[in-house]
């Protein structure tokens, strides 16, 4: 697939996946949507990436909605709207259950529909000068029902009512307190938190080990106390099986260094 509306690409195992359009504050669209969609499907089969790094060109991560989209969507009947919304839902289901980690990097606003873009991420490294959070639907009308079943899983749903309540925006600091953010950097070292923790998951983390984590939480949430032990008891004996593990315990018994 040709991509207009981001940049695709995978180096030293790495895959980025960044957001290219600064002119819309990187603002999402239908085609956005679909690109990015394409992307994180691409990269999950990728065996050339091992993490994955999500991104944006220019000044905002993701200003939620475009101006020109939603115009377009106002005039959509039930079933048009159906269809786009699930197409939404079924961007930030990839990106959530991606057997691979990932990684989001926060350099400026990322709000509503981008919001929920770093809500799904597995790590969130924002800028402490610039990256905002926060889900404003509210304020025009509308409600972010897709978004918030990830946010609910991520912060709570107090913290959920809050931010969804009260439309507004928060720091990148008052993010990391309440679970949205991972690490708050000074901008300057935005691209070096990065690095650090995509190493550290490229070097010292078995992949198919990260990949089962991955399964195991999207999954457990929701069952009964008997039903998420019998289900983990059953992952923790097919991890045992796994050549990944069987290797990573042999080093380990041998004091040997291992890497992925």
């Amino acid at each position: 697939m040709q991509f207009s509306r981001i940049i695709y690409q995978t180096d030293s195992r790495r895959g980025l996946i960044r957001l290219n359009r600064p002119e819309k504050r990187n603002a999402l669209d239908e085609v956005t949507i679909q690109e990015l969609s394409a992307a994180f499907t691409a990269v999950g089969k990728d065996p050339q990436a091992k993490v994955v790094i999500l991104a944006a060109n220019g000044p905002a991560f993701c200003a939620g909605a475009d101006l020109d989209y939603l115009s377009r969507v106002s005039q959509y009947d039930l079933e048009e709207n159906r269809a786009d919304s699930h197409q939404l839902a079924q961007l930030f289901r990839l990106v959530y259950e991606l057997r691979k980690p990932v990684i989001g990097v926060v350099n400026g606003p990322a709000l509503a529909g981008g919001c929920g873009l770093v809500t799904v991420c597995d790590f969130v490294i924002a800028s402490r000068e610039k990256a905002r959070f926060g889900y404003p639907e509210v304020r025009i009308g509308f409600i972010p029902a897709v978004v918030s079943i990830f946010l609910i899983k991520k912060v709570g749903e107090g913290k959920a009512r809050e931010l969804i309540l009260r439309g507004n925006s928060i720091t990148a600091q008052e993010a990391k307190e309440i679970g949205l953010v991972s690490v708050v950097v000074p901008e300057s070292e935005l691209q070096t938190a990065v690095d650090e923790i995509t190493e550290e998951l490229i070097r010292h983390n078995s992949l198919h080990a990260m990949g089962l984590c991955k399964e195991m939480l999207s999954k457990l949430h929701g069952l009964n106390l008997i039903d998420s032990l019998d289900f983990a008891a059953n992952m923790n004996a097919a991890a045992r099986m796994t050549q990944d593990c069987k290797q990573g315990v042999s080093a380990f018994l041998k004091k040997e260094k291992i890497e992925w």
